[in-house]
């Protein structure tokens, strides 16, 4: 018997340009990825040009993550009532006016304006739209491959960033990293236009609902700020002054940090938006979020996944390149060739864990990859040295790369799977914004943990050096516990002792990365734990050569309820 391919919903009516459209999608999500990862390389060259100092700098970095954060629900929510074709190509033209200012900019505050908060509103309103448009595009096995062309794009990007910023800022200049934006922007809208399918209009547009966006702006700002400055301002006693634009907001003379009155103000603040929220789901009275598309499990627990999973997935980020540079010695540049390899496997995992989805359900893929990240992050901490190779992280590299490009787009994939095309924008600005929140866990945890064990195996062997007077031991601990992983040995001691000097932190900086390694494996195994509480997607179930998410995608084209059919 002869079998026929299974019909998808809506396939025999698919734009023949959606490939083309999903590839201006992908090419958008590659530049504010790029963007920000260049942006970090080329911190030193922009401090000289610009005879600025670390924190003020530090701002512009920080001030881009906290504007996308805070703006991810309210920009997919704007896509949902207005077209995330019309959102797309906003989003586009705001985050190239952005980093054209950004590019020609000659003062910190015009690179904070045009960097931080218009490139950030910009990204803002296109990632979820990105993420909507593929989930409400493409179906069946092009879904998956949608997705995991996405993720490949986006993983790649943040492990070549460093590649690409140090060849920038070494060859060219860092303001690269924002030219080319400009000339991508206009690109990138044009191709929208001529490929992207135009935004049906709905019978009844919802309202914007103002107060709960001010709300989860509010709380999302403080609790972002809150997780991603706390080892700055300091988690309870204050470390420094909190200065916005100059101005102290909050001297470190005070009893404690304003870091434990962000936290309040965002529990008191998120909590009414769930529970003013709540209220307007109950009234139809368009939420801004509707706490009620929690029902579907893969969306419930998948965002709890994707928390953890960015936590732990930054662990290795993060982490190996403070190893190579302050541990090891390496330029930027050489950190950054040493990764290369992770992100060949990023752009290669994903397209394999699209073709698996075809012989095992999506979800079993996820919580493979969520292995694979555990067991590479794990084999990185056990196989570091004060003096690393580049084999000895390769293998663990390798698991990892592969892992990140197997979970990440298809887990996305699975969030979205049961919500309502109408809906899809807030869920996936949700999916983000949880994302965010996840690297922002990393970021608080990791940097905490590496940093104190590298104090304190540091300070261990400083006080047995031999031949090193007191006072300068005391020189050296004071320096340690001020600077941290950033201690510069060629401060203390002779020039005779420099080199022993600098091996003594590279062991103290591979002593504190492993323990935050193996904490980083902890948390991607809890993640893939949490993966099996999501339910299968595309469970093959054999009916006639047809899997059940098959039939339910070909049932829904003619109005039948497929669990009856089945």
């Amino acid at each position: 018997m002869t079998r026929t391919a299974p019909v998808y919903a809506g396939e025999e009516h698919a734009d023949p340009r959606r490939w083309f459209a999903a590839a201006v999608v992908i090419v958008s999500v590659l530049i504010p990825v790029l963007d920000n990862t260049v942006l970090n390389v080329a911190i030193p060259a922009i401090l000289r040009e610009f005879h600025a100092d670390l924190p003020s700098l530090q701002w512009v970095i920080t001030g881009y993550s906290l504007t996308f954060a805070t703006l991810l629900i309210i920009g997919g929510r704007l896509g949902d009532v207005y077209g995330h074709r019309r959102l797309f190509i906003v989003g586009a033209a705001i985050f190239g006016a952005g980093s054209l200012l950004a590019s020609v900019s000659t003062s910190v505050p015009t690179l904070f304006l045009g960097e931080a908060l218009i490139e950030g509103i910009g990204a803002s309103m296109m990632i979820p739209a990105t993420l909507s448009i593929l989930s409400t595009t493409f179906r069946g096995p092009e879904r998956a491959k949608a997705f995991a062309a996405w993720g490949a794009v986006a993983g790649a990007a943040v492990a070549f960033g460093p590649v690409v910023g140090g060849f920038l800022t070494t060859d060219y200049s860092w303001r690269w990293a924002f030219r080319i934006n400009v000339i991508v922007a206009p690109l990138i809208v044009a191709g929208a236009l001529l490929f992207m399918r135009p935004d049906e209009r709905s019978v009844r547009r919802p309202r914007i609902d103002i107060p709960g966006a001010l709300m989860i702006a509010a709380g999302s700002f403080a609790l972002i700020f809150g997780l991603s400055e706390g080892t700055t301002y300091g988690w309870w006693k204050p470390l420094k002054d909190l200065t916005v634009a100059g101005a102290t907001v909050w001297p470190a003379s005070r009893h404690m940090s304003a870091i434990p009155l962000a936290f309040a103000f965002a529990a008191v603040v998120l909590a009414a938006f769930v529970v003013y929220e709540r209220a307007k789901e109950r009234a139809h009275a368009d939420p801004l979020f509707e706490f009620g598309q929690l029902r579907h499990l893969g969306f419930r627990y998948g965002l709890l996944t994707t928390m953890v999973l960015a936590m732990g997935q930054f662990g290795l980020l993060f982490v190996l390149p403070v190893l190579l540079e302050d541990g090891a010695r390496l330029s930027a540049l050489r950190t950054g060739e040493w990764m290369i390899p992770m992100g060949v496997l990023i752009a290669l995992g994903a397209p394999i864990g699209a073709a698996l989805t075809r012989v095992i359900n999506t979800t079993v893929v996820v919580r493979l990859g969520l292995a694979l990240e555990a067991i590479g992050l794990a084999t990185v901490a056990l196989s570091i040295s004060a003096q690393p190779t580049f084999l000895q992280i390769l293998p663990g590299s390798v698991l990892f790369g592969l892992g990140v490009g197997f979970a990440s787009s298809q887990l996305t994939n699975v969030i979205l799977s049961d919500i309502e095309t109408e809906k899809a924008g807030v869920a996936s600005g949700t999916n983000a914004t949880v994302r965010q929140v996840g690297l922002a866990l990393g970021i608080a945890t990791f940097a905490s943990l590496l940093n104190v064990q590298t104090i304190r195996h540091a300070v261990d062997s400083v006080q047995r050096f031999p031949g090193l007077s007191d006072a300068a031991k005391t020189r050296a601990v004071t320096q340690l516990h001020a600077k941290g992983v950033a201690f510069d040995p060629r401060a203390i001691g002779t020039h005779a002792q420099l080199h022993d000097f600098e091996r003594l932190l590279g062991s103290a900086v591979a002593d504190g990365a492993r323990p935050a390694l193996l904490f980083a494996a902890g948390v991607v195994t809890v993640g893939t734990l949490l993966s099996f509480l999501i339910p299968h997607v595309g469970t093959r179930v054999r009916a006639h050569g047809t899997t059940a998410v098959e039939m339910v995608d070909a049932y829904e084209q003619v109005d039948i309820d497929p669990a009856s059919a089945i």
